[in-house]
């Protein structure tokens, strides 16, 4: 049986957190990214999302992002693979203060936006990201974008790394994922977003918007919770892949 881990970015704001209608798409999803306070984030949003996610029964990871709250983390940064190393250490042991407080574990490690994107091609920064990780607790599991510099990094540095896959965005045909800037990059529509996933996992490829077929792995999906129509997809999307009988389960079962 085919089975998939369906995740969200989650916890990007400030401030007193109220989620309001943003706690529903809990529902759907398996495992949550917790912004680390760089990018998106404080100390109360992160508590409170902690709580939330402890609540609603899916499994916590770190969310660690570049040091640009006015760019949401979405513009790329020169940074040297040390500071890339620091960076994950600092905000995976942030998150991690919180988890100790409720008696959990953490699953999981996702860099986001722009470092995420640069650790994707980059093997210098995809291996201090690697290196951060294991430093921190060998049995965490790396998110990466699938077939990556940075998954090729967490094999090889011995962890365990899930290849990720989008529901909402479009991919180029080297496998990257089409910059936000350009035409096209986002997928609002459900159908399109439903036919992707399924065509990920269970035939394990994508289309690229250049009309070719390229070959990946899927074993997490993200949802990004602060899109338009996460809730929308984040339903629809679940209910697709059970129609499909696959299994939608977090990397790692609590």
């Amino acid at each position: 049986m085919f089975r998939v881990d369906l995740n969200c970015d989650f916890g990007e704001s400030f401030g007193r957190y109220r989620l309001g209608e943003k706690e529903e798409i809990l529902k759907y999803v398996t495992s949550v990214n917790i912004a680390c306070g760089f990018h998106a984030g404080d100390p109360t949003v992160m508590r409170e999302t902690v709580q939330l996610a402890i609540r609603n029964g899916v499994r916590i990871g770190a969310h660690p992002g570049l040091p640009d709250l006015n760019g949401f983390g979405r513009r790329e940064m020169n940074i040297t693979p040390q500071e890339a190393y620091d960076m994950v250490v600092y905000q995976v042991g942030a998150l991690q203060g919180f988890l100790t407080t409720f008696n959990e574990t953490m699953q999981h490690v996702k860099p986001h936006g722009a470092l995420y994107n640069m650790a994707a091609k980059n093997p210098a920064l995809a291996e201090a990201i690697a290196q951060a990780v294991y430093d921190i607790s060998p049995s965490l599991v790396l998110f990466g974008l699938a077939g990556s510099e940075l998954t090729k990094a967490g094999g090889k540095i011995g962890i365990q790394t899930a290849h990720e896959v989008f529901a909402d965005r479009t991919y180029q045909q080297d496998g990257t994922l089409t910059p936000r800037r350009q035409l096209n990059a986002l997928i609002t529509d459900n159908e399109q977003a439903r036919n992707q996933v399924v065509k990920m996992v269970k035939e394990g490829s994508v289309m690229s918007l250049q009309q070719i077929e390229v070959p990946l792995q899927a074993d997490t999906v993200c949802i990004h919770g602060d899109g338009e129509h996460a809730i929308e997809f984040a339903r629809n999307i679940k209910a697709v892949l059970r129609e499909q009988e696959i299994a939608v389960r977090a990397i790692r079962e609590g």
